[in-house]
Parts: structure tokens; C-alpha cells; sequence
């Protein structure tokens, strides 16, 4: 189907025309020629760099070890092109057989080239300091990698034997990635009946935003309902992955059960736990309080959870066309950046986003950076409510970070998640205060200041919420299987903590936790959302107080990639990560909104 053809078949009479992505930058299609000649070349390549370098680390020279880490770069950026093709066609539609053999068919064809080089970087993790040190000082071209070998390094201390790390390579296709594909393709099957039809799980969970009461009663529980008849199975895999890491962690000595993603993000353990601790303590000033005023906004003593995150009674909430949300964000971004919104326009100007609903599509929306050769490719659902487009502004802002880090080459340009999401983040907050600041109706202007309160409480509060319940459910795990109902406990139990007894809950909400794919595909990755908003208010701070020059500043730090950590990047604008007065801050800009309504609502 052509982009255009899509696009009409995709045309709604509320939203306009909804882009479908066109996957051909990458490759023809899943059976084409040149994929397959990919395949065959990436095969033949790996066994004869396997055959060139095993071994034979340690007595390179400086240069030499480069054009080893550069062929090494060539091999994987084609293997993590294929992957990116492979996981893209099948997040467009997971229930399709033909899709999923493909995608199965493909990561384990790609896993088993891979199993070829798994010696490099273990024997670059074997070589002795002061002799890599010697060769990068007598190699421009090493000194280039620096960065790169500096994070590999990292894991010296956890990685195990060569041979059993090929063996937990070879057997990840038939082990996490399995499961990972039995609870995606469960999720995708899913069917919610409510008002005489069948809602895929997006359709479902965006209902519960729906202006009418009743609706949003319904979907909160159907949504429990259905959940609950597959908590078993839910249960089953998270209980399966939880120990699959566990098992893992102690044979790689990791202490607790974040230290990997810790470990992985770049960042140290003393950082997060500063930012756990400090949204934790502030839960009663900020969601406990909100939402206490929320229900009183709703004539009530306590708000229903089908009502958390309901349009405010005077909100009438329109749907918002495709291209008019496609101009508020750009029209944001160019105002802070022409360069910034030049780089997000390039996403609607060709079939880079995938945006309407459909049966099979991964839920929820990602940014995908797939490699620098080629570019980012954006999911979204979009459904035409306030909260998408800000979403839309959430995946832009990954996607021109990843166009930007990519300039530094596919090993270069990967940046840790709690960076990953600056960006995105930044792109949601332009967005917001481009809007409010042209609303000058104080019911309006009250009623974008309780939706962007909410999305920041959804993504702090509730994320490090998140982390908490998988937190507590990993170091349970270690003293046996949890059943359904205790996972169900651990969830109630973090959720009436953090959201505040203003909330109240029903016995289907105890299952809410089963769909949540973070927990399923990146353990841990949630607190990195909280990190990025705090991290964000804190820099769009500097940036209403700065002079000219911010937008530059921020554009390099975009552009550095992963070739500096988070205190690096931080120090031109003044802020450091690791002083805990600097979550303060983040959490103060929320504070303040909150305060303002609470002020609007005495002078009401």
C-alpha cells in the first residue's frame, strides 16, 4: 500500500487523514532479495571476523584494534538494521502468523550470526588497562571509541565465561524473548466488549479519558474484568522473568535487582535512589492533594480510579484533528528552535509515523531509532484527545534526539534512557507552555493546568510507583512464585500509597498491573520518565532565566549521543544529577501548579 493509499484508508471523519508508516527505508519487504542477501552477507562476514580476531586482541596495535571495533560497528548496525525492520512490522500487527514467524524467524536467524562475535567485546573487557590505555594514546582512531570502550568496560566485573555467555545468547530466543512475544501477541488478542463492540486494549484504556461517566465506569471494569480472566497467565510470565533475572543477576553478581538497569542507564545507584526517595516523600503534596481537589471538583469525597485521569466537568475535551496537532507541536518546537521543528517536520513530510488504531498494533507509542543510516520511525494511537497530542510531542522529541545523536555513528549515538527521555520530555513541555501561554480564558487556562498537573503526576508519581511495585515484586520473587493475587496486593498496595486516599478502587483494579509492557520488556526502565521530567523542569528553568544561546547548548547536548554521561552533559546549564536538591527543584515546578489551582480555587 502506497503512503497515500494509506493515509486515505486511514482517513476518519473527526481525525483527518492518520499516516501509516512505510517501512521500505529500511527493507523491500519480509520476503525481499535484499534482506535476505543481508542475512547471507552478515553470516559470512561474522564467521571471518570471528576467524580474524579471536584471540588476537591483546596483540593489535592501536590502529589495528580500531578497524577491528570499526568492522564490529559495519556488522552490527546491519544485523540491528534487519531486528529494527523485523520488530517494526510486527509491532504494527502482532496477531498476524505470517508477521509472527517472520519475526521469530528473524531473531533467531540474527542471533544465531551474533553467537560469532560474542568473544569481542569480552576479550576487549580482558585487556589490561594501562595496554588499552597505551594503544588509544598512539590512536587517534581508538581514541574515537573511547567512550564506547569505556561503557563496555563497564560490565568487567559481571560478565561470565565465554562459553556460557554464548550459550545464554543462543537460548535469549527460546527464553526472555519468547516470553516477551507471548505476552505481546496475548495483549494484542485481547478483546474488550463495551458498547456492543470489541475494543482492542488501547481502545479500551483511552475510554476510561471518555467525557461521559458511564463510559469511563464501563472501561474500568471490562478492562479489570478481562485482565483478571488472564491474570494467571500474566502472573506465569512475570513470575518466569523475574527469576530468569534473578538466576542471571547472581551468576553476573549483581547485588540487587536494579543494579543492571542502574548499571545500563549510566547512572549511579546513590542518584536514583535520591530521586526514589524524594518523589516517595512528596506524594502527599502532589498526587495525594490533587487528586483530594479533583473529587471535589467532581462533587465527591473520594474519585473513582475510572475518574483519574477524566476530562474536568467543564472540559469539553474536542477531538483534535491529525493535522492540527501536527501544527500545535511543530509550532512549539520552531518556537523555541527553527532548527528543532525543521528536524520534527521531516517525520510528517514522509510516512515516518504509524498513528491510527487498529487490531493487532502495539498499544501505547514508542520512538524508534532503528540505525543512523537510515532513521527513526514513531508509533503512536492516536484518538484526537488533548493527552495524544501531547504524546505526539513526546515520540517527536525522541525522534529528532536519535536523528541528532545519530551523527555520531551507530555505536556513538545510543544514549541511556534516563537522557533518552530529556528530549521527549522537553518536546511535551514546549508544547504545554506554547499553549497555555495563548490561553487567556481562566477556565481554560484551569483546565490545561489540571490536565498537564495529571500527565506530570502520571509520569512521575505514578512511574516511580511503577518502579516500586517492580522493586518489591523482584525481591519477593527470590523467596518463591507469587501468585496472581499476591502480585495483585504488592499493586494495591503501591497504588493506594501513591495516589492517596482520595482514590478509591474496586476489586478489578487489582489486575490493572498485568498490561503494562515496561515491566515485561525492560525491568526497571520507569523510573528513567521520572528522571527525565524532573531533569526537564529543572532545565526549562534555566531556560526561561537564560539568555540567547539555551537552544544551541540544548541541540549539542541532543547531539552528543552517548559519548557523555548525565554530569557532563548537565554541567553547562548549571545542574547536577547527584545533588539532591536538584529533584527538589523538578518536583517544585509540579508543587507550583498545583498551588496555582488550589489559589484559583480559593478565589472560585
Amino acid at each position: 500500500m502506497t503512503s497515500s493509499a494509506a493515509m486515505a484508508a486511514n482517513d476518519t471523519p473527526e481525525l483527518g487523514a492518520l499516516p501509516t508508516w512505510d517501512l521500505s527505508d529500511l527493507y523491500p519487504g519480509m520476503d525481499s532479495p535484499e534482506l535476505k542477501a543481508d542475512l547471507d552477507r552478515m553470516e559470512r562476514e561474522c564467521k571471518a571476523f570471528r576467524e580474524r580476531y579471536a584471540g588476537k586482541l591483546a596483540a593489535l596495535k592501536g590502529d589495528e584494534l580500531a578497524a577491528a571495533i570499526r568492522s564490529y560497528e559495519s556488522i552490527d548496525e546491519t544485523l540491528s538494521r534487519v531486528m529494527s525492520y523485523a520488530g517494526l512490522v510486527y509491532n504494527g500487527n502482532m496477531i498476524d502468523p505470517t508477521i509472527a514467524k517472520f519475526y521469530q524467524s528473524a531473531q533467531e536467524r540474527v542471533n544465531d550470526i551474533s553467537a560469532h562475535l560474542i568473544f569481542f567485546t569480552l576479550e576487549i573487557n580482558r585487556l589490561d588497562e594501562a595496554d588499552l590505555a597505551a594503544k588509544q594514546k598512539t590512536s587517534p582512531a581508538l581514541r574515537h571509541y573511547e567512550p564506547w570502550l569505556r561503557d563496555v568496560r563497564l560490565y568487567r566485573d559481571h560478565q561470565l565465561s565465554d562459553e556460557i555467555e554464548r550459550l545464554l545468547h543462543e537460548k535469549h530466543v527460546v527464553g526472555r524473548a519468547a516470553w516477551n512475544r507471548l505476552f505481546d501477541e496475548t495483549i494484542a488478542s485481547l478483546r474488550f466488549p463495551m458498547g456492543g463492540k470489541d475494543l482492542t486494549c488501547a481502545e479500551a484504556l483511552n475510554r476510561l479519558s471518555d467525557r461521559n461517566p458511564a463510559i469511563r465506569r464501563e472501561a474500568g471494569e471490562v478492562v479489570g474484568k478481562v485482565l483478571g480472566e488472564n491474570a494467571r497467565l500474566f502472573a506465569l510470565v512475570t513470575n518466569t522473568l523475574a527469576k530468569d533475572k534473578e538466576i542471571e543477576d547472581d551468576w553476573r553478581n549483581y547485588p540487587t535487582p536494579t543494579s543492571a538497569r542502574n548499571l545500563s542507564n549510566r547512572v549511579e545507584d546513590e542518584v536514583v535512589d535520591a530521586l526514589v526517595s524524594a518523589v516517595r516523600g512528596a506524594y502527599p503534596d502532589l498526587s495525594h492533594r490533587y487528586y483530594a481537589m479533583k473529587a471535589k471538583w467532581f462533587g465527591q469525597d473520594h474519585l473513582d480510579y475510572w475518574d483519574r485521569n477524566a476530562p474536568l466537568p467543564e472540559d469539553a475535551d474536542r477531538s483534535i484533528p491529525w493535522e492540527e496537532a501536527r501544527d500545535i507541536v511543530l509550532g512549539a518546537y520552531a518556537r523555541f528552535s527553527p532548527d528543532l521543528a525543521s528536524l520534527g517536520k521531516r517525520f510528517f513530510d514522509n510516512p515516518w509515523i504509524d498513528a491510527p488504531v487498529r487490531p493487532g498494533k502495539a498499544p501505547g507509542a514508542f520512538a524508534h531509532p532503528t540505525v543512523p543510516s537510515v532513521h527513526p520511525y514513531l508509533l503512536v494511537n492516536y484518538q484526537g484527545k488533548t493527552r495524544d497530542v501531547m504524546t505526539l510531542a513526546h515520540e517527536l522529541g525522541h525522534g529528532v534526539h536519535q536523528i541528532l545523536a545519530g551523527k555520531q555513528g551507530h555505536f556513538l549515538s545510543d544514549t541511556p534512557l534516563t537522557l533518552a527521555e530529556t528530549a521527549s520530555v522537553f518536546g511535551e513541555m514546549l508544547t504545554f507552555r506554547a499553549l497555555l501561554a495563548a490561553e487567556t480564558d481562566p477556565k481554560r487556562r484551569r483546565i490545561m493546568l489540571a490536565g498537564k498537573v495529571e500527565d506530570m503526576l502520571n509520569t512521575v508519581v505514578r512511574q516511580i510507583a511503577f518502579f516500586d511495585f517492580e522493586r518489591r515484586v523482584h525481591t519477593e520473587r527470590r523467596e518463591g512464585e507469587l501468585t496472581s493475587d499476591r502480585i495483585g496486593e504488592i499493586w494495591m498496595a503501591v497504588q493506594t500509597e501513591s495516589l492517596g486516599p482520595a482514590l478509591r478502587f474496586d476489586e478489578g483494579y487489582r489486575h490493572y498491573w498485568s498490561y503494562i509492557p515496561h515491566f515485561i520488556h525492560s525491568p526497571f526502565y520507569v523510573y528513567a520518565y521520572a528522571f527525565g521530567d524532573c531533569l526537564v523542569n529543572s532545565l526549562y528553568a534555566v531556560y526561561q532565566d537564560a539568555e540567547k544561546g539555551f537552544a544551541e547548548k540544548y541541540l549539542a547536548m541532543l547531539s552528543a549521543g552517548g559519548t557523555l554521561r548525565h554530569k557532563e552533559l548537565l554541567a553547562p546549564f548549571g545542574l547536577d544529577a547527584s545533588d539532591p536538591a536538584f529533584w527538589q527543584k523538578g518536583l517544585g515546578v509540579i508543587r507550583g501548579f498545583i498551588d496555582e489551582l488550589e489559589a484559583g480555587e480559593a478565589k472560585g
